[in-house]
């Protein structure tokens, strides 16, 4: 992190400008951990992007140039002026190309490695304003700046490349492991995307009303932000156990977050110190991504995650924090007495007053109840929107 004693830049629209901004500041603590681990081994990235290039990433971006319509001065104009706003709000080393294809479904990617470029659906860019669209070119803009679709796109062909064992009792469930760490991985990267949204808007309505359209449609009129949000908290409060076990299966083949719960984990990282910093001129810069230590990175991820699992309201997720507890509060109980044991007797032969029965071990569960986590609904596989 770099301190700033001066005021940021700022552009015409009055957002923060962030000179030489590296993707590490806005990627989420299990994304940001993940891609500095590949990130550190030497020549990965290169070898990848050949790999990369000797697969069908030219082939997507000659569909695209077939098929839909290329954005620029003379077609979709506005858009073509808000990719130029957004690269210059977060200081995108490279101007990735922009495609609207025809789709109803609300929907945008991002892809290629050498080339990457964004394809919007005519469906999203219908229900959405030009603030919630800027929001949806920062969201893109940030996997293309992370090398998202470089890293994910290749895991997909290793996978593919290792379905050939799935049909061995033992490989098919560590494929199916596999699988599930790089879908989680892949949700952590989409949350990442969307921080780089919010930095690129620097309006968090506008934000939280894209989650709003994802989930219900246009209908605004319709959709109260605040009950919205309370969404989140009855979805990680409600139920029991099992409804905690349901999360997991439902969510376990999502490559994306759910739009209520997206809107959740955003307000929460909005009303961060470490969103005000960035906007105070203090983040992390690209050129000093070469020595970004991955220990760190891991040691803030499990610091985030434990915070998360402290403050989190899933019955589930409170039955493990409870019983891990229970468990260390027991295992400190007969340490200590197996330690007096081997130490002898009390002087005087008096009887250690806490010599007791540990019968009293469970109760150190912490039953802090605030925040959201996780997702999932009865849905399908994946019905979330791409974004």
């Amino acid at each position: 992190m770099t301190d700033s004693a001066q005021e940021p830049p700022v552009d015409e629209g009055g957002r923060v400008v962030f000179p030489g901004i590296s993707s590490r500041a806005f990627e989420h603590p299990a994304d940001g951990a993940a891609l500095t681990a590949m990130r550190a081994v030497p020549g990965f990235d290169q070898l990848l992007k050949l790999a990369s290039s000797l697969l069908r990433e030219r082939q997507y971006r000659l569909v695209y140039l077939a098929s839909s319509v290329r954005v620029g001065p003379r077609q979709f104009s506005d858009l073509d002026a808000l990719l130029g706003e957004v690269c210059g709000v977060l200081d995108a080393p490279e101007r990735p190309e922009f495609f609207v294809y025809n789709d109803p479904e609300p929907n945008a990617i991002t892809l290629g490695v050498d080339r990457p470029f964004i394809a919007l659906s005519s469906g999203l860019y219908e229900i959405t304003s030009e603030d919630e669209r800027r929001v949806i070119v920062g969201h893109e803009l940030g996997h293309a700046m992370s090398g998202h679709s470089l890293y994910q796109s290749m895991l997909q062909h290793l996978l593919n490349l290792l379905g050939s064992v799935g049909f061995i009792p033992i490989g098919g469930l560590g494929l199916r492991a596999l699988i599930a760490a790089l879908r989680e991985w892949q949700r952590k990267a989409e949350l990442s995307g969307d921080r780089a949204g919010l930095l690129a808007a620097q309006d968090e309505d506008a934000s939280l009303r894209v989650f709003m359209k994802l989930a219900g449609g246009a209908h605004l009129d319709q959709i109260d932000a605040d009950a919205f949000l309370e969404q989140a908290a009855d979805y990680e409060s409600s139920g029991d156990l099992r409804d905690g076990v349901l999360k997991l299966l439902n969510t376990e083949r999502n490559t994306h977050p759910f739009a209520v719960v997206r809107a959740a984990e955003l307000r929460r990282w909005a009303s961060s110190p470490e969103y005000a910093a960035i906007l105070a001129g203090d983040y992390p810069r690209r050129e000093d991504d070469s020595s970004a230590s991955f220990t760190d990175s891991a040691r803030e991820a499990a610091r985030t995650y434990k915070a998360r699992i402290d403050e989190s309201t899933d019955p589930l997720v409170g039955a493990v924090r409870n019983f891990g507890s229970s468990v260390g509060t027991a295992a400190d109980s007969v340490f200590d007495w197996i330690s007096r044991r081997a130490r002898g007797p009390e002087p005087h032969g008096d009887q250690p007053a806490d010599e007791q029965p540990d019968g009293d071990a469970g109760e150190s569960g912490d039953s802090r109840d605030s925040g959201t986590s996780d997702d999932g609904t009865p849905r399908g596989d994946d019905p979330s929107p791409g974004l």
